[in-house]
């Protein structure tokens, strides 16, 4: 395998963020033909981020997408913690980027060993972000937040390359009074379909109809 030299040209923008997605399948839309997720339920889109660690080109999309939200809000950063394990990946690529500590938090501490839930080596005390792949609910992202800040570090931020913009998890970052941004939302994923003609106008009112009432959608369909 011949080693490429870095490319320090690529840089962020969300339509080349969609179009990779779509073109890996780390996004998939389909509305006549929707998916079953691990909750029964049926949606119109499946999300793997992890199809985005395939190239340099898409990692580095998602790494250089993250320091430029840190950039733009003005975001200190003592180091970065990946979720477990779907965060990492992302994780190491901004932590390099911005050469700053890494670490992982797991879901719950081992049982064994140090019986430790963060892996990793992060300042004391130090102002923390959280790296998570996918929003949903929010519930693996929420649960990292509170393990970092029980063992007394700052964390008011949180970053993930995708959010579905479900209501619960807004209201959870609020109630935990973390900051919680989105590389790329549903809304402009689907003005983005719309402008490339991806979808006929039946189609993207369905998907547009998910999006007001997603767990009631396949019902109403």
């Amino acid at each position: 395998m011949t080693i490429k030299k870095p490319d320090t040209e690529i840089q962020y923008k969300i339509e080349h963020l969609i179009e990779a997605s779509l073109e890996v399948g780390a996004i998939k839309l389909d509305p006549d033909h929707p998916f079953t997720w691990a909750s029964g339920a049926k949606m119109p889109i499946y999300n793997d981020n992890r199809l985005l660690l395939g190239s340099y080109e898409t990692r580095m999309l998602v790494g250089k997408g993250f320091q430029q939200i840190l950039q733009d809000h003005k975001i200190d950063a003592d180091g970065i913690a990946g979720t477990a394990t779907a965060g990492i990946a992302p994780a190491v690529t901004l932590a390099n980027l911005i050469q700053a500590p890494l670490a992982y938090v797991r879901p719950e501490p081992k049982t064994h060993g140090m019986q430790n839930q963060i892996e990793g080596a992060l300042p004391p005390s130090g102002r923390i972000v959280v790296v998570e792949d996918l929003i949903s609910t929010g519930g693996s992202a929420l649960k990292a937040i509170q393990a970092l800040r029980d063992a007394g570090f700052s964390v008011d931020h949180c970053l993930c390359i995708f959010s579905y913009g479900f209501q619960r998890a807004v209201e959870s970052f609020k109630k935990m009074d973390c900051q919680l941004h989105t590389l790329l939302t549903f809304p402009q994923l689907l003005e983005h379909c719309k402008t490339m003609g991806r979808f006929n106008p039946n189609q993207l009112q369905l998907l547009s109809d998910w999006k007001e009432n997603p767990f009631e959608w396949a019902h109403n369909k």
